[in-house]
């Protein structure tokens, strides 16, 4: 069973997912993870991040694993790193050219391959598993999530800087010539803004219940 969840940056998926993917003994994984991975890779390399080809070069010879539940970048744990300012700054501008947008794509689908997974990321539900037994899209406003960057104390930033980068975020997701996001029409919508994260994940968890066991799982 795929489990996939869309939804903007900051609207509580990758604390979800793990959630959802430790209590259903899933896999898990983060496609934006993997977008942080290859921008993180570029600034590494000192790759003009404005030369769509030489990004996609790069991207190509990353070796990205999943090691209980963390990314391994070319064979290094580089989770601390990929919510960095700087991987923060560059992100949304490299996960918009379509081309890496396939390669990561493909990464997903390899590493979920035929097992019970939790994928999610900003196009899973639209894009890259349209097909995925379960959908939600999780929501909030841009000042709930900007709060929740802000309290998680991860970087420098102010919370006014926190949420100008969001809405920045938001806008190039949005508009991305392939895999904007949006709603998928069968998804299970949770706007999550004045919820809890145990509210949300006995929601998730509820719906993904009823429909394992619809189908036998």
């Amino acid at each position: 069973m795929i489990i996939a969840i869309d939804g903007p940056a900051g609207s509580g998926k990758s604390t979800i997912a793990r959630m959802i993917a430790e209590g259903f003994g899933c896999t898990y994984v983060n496609s934006g993870s993997i977008y942080r991975a290859m921008t993180l890779r570029a600034l590494r390399q000192g790759v003009d991040t404005g030369d769509a080809e030489a990004i996609i070069a790069s991207s190509r010879r990353a070796i990205i694993e999943y090691r209980a539940g963390r990314l391994y970048l070319d064979g290094s744990d580089s989770e601390a790193e990929l919510r960095s300012e700087r991987v923060d700054a560059f992100v949304a501008q490299l996960s918009a050219i379509p081309k890496l947008r396939e390669i990561v794509n493909d990464i997903v689908r390899k590493i979920a391959g035929s097992t019970d997974a939790v994928v999610e990321g900003r196009d899973m539900t639209t894009v890259v598993f349209p097909n995925a037994e379960v959908k939600v899209y999780l929501d909030a406003s841009a000042d709930a999530r900007a709060r929740r960057r802000y309290e998680q104390g991860s970087n420098a930033a102010s919370f006014d800087e926190i949420r100008e980068n969001i809405a920045m975020r938001d806008e190039i997701d949005r508009t991305k010539s392939t895999g904007a996001l949006k709603i998928a029409p069968d998804a299970e919508y949770l706007d999550s803004s004045h919820l809890t994260i145990q509210q949300v994940y006995d929601k998730v968890y509820g719906k993904i219940l009823h429909l394992r066991e619809h189908h036998g799982r």
